[in-house]
């Protein structure tokens, strides 16, 4: 036994878009920010920090960095980053840096001198800045 439905005119909703739909663009998804946007905003949000053991082995050593220095730190980190670097060496001018990438923090500094004594341990990029 075999039961029919009739179907009567006007009795399905029309096929198409919903009343009040707005078109969409040809590659965005949404009315939101692109993923690229929110990405880069995200990643130049937040500064560059310095650990405390960072800060005190500028302090011990002397170093410290001008605003154009620190601009090629930055922009440094940045293309690590964009590399998909996770923990790199920088070095800016004579001063090394190890910096943890995903984190955007120096975690040590190492000056000119100290350069001669250390070996970098647990890097998977360095960057000259």
């Amino acid at each position: 036994m075999t039961d029919r439905f009739p179907i009567l005119p006007g009795t399905l909703p029309p096929v198409g878009k919903p009343s009040g739909a707005r078109p969409q663009q040809p590659g965005k998804t949404t009315d939101g920010p692109s993923f690229d946007q929110v990405l880069q905003d995200k990643l130049q949000s937040k500064p560059l920090a310095f650990s405390r053991h960072a800060e005190q082995r500028m302090q011990q050593r002397g170093i410290s960095f001008s605003p154009t220095q620190m601009g090629r730190l930055e922009e440094a980190v940045s293309r690590a980053s964009a590399k998909g670097s996770k923990d790199s060496l920088v070095m800016v001018d004579e001063t090394a840096l190890v910096v943890s990438v995903k984190n955007n923090t120096v975690v040590t500094v190492a000056d000119r001198d100290q350069l001669k004594q250390n070996v970098f341990t647990n890097i998977d990029s360095a960057v000259f800045a």
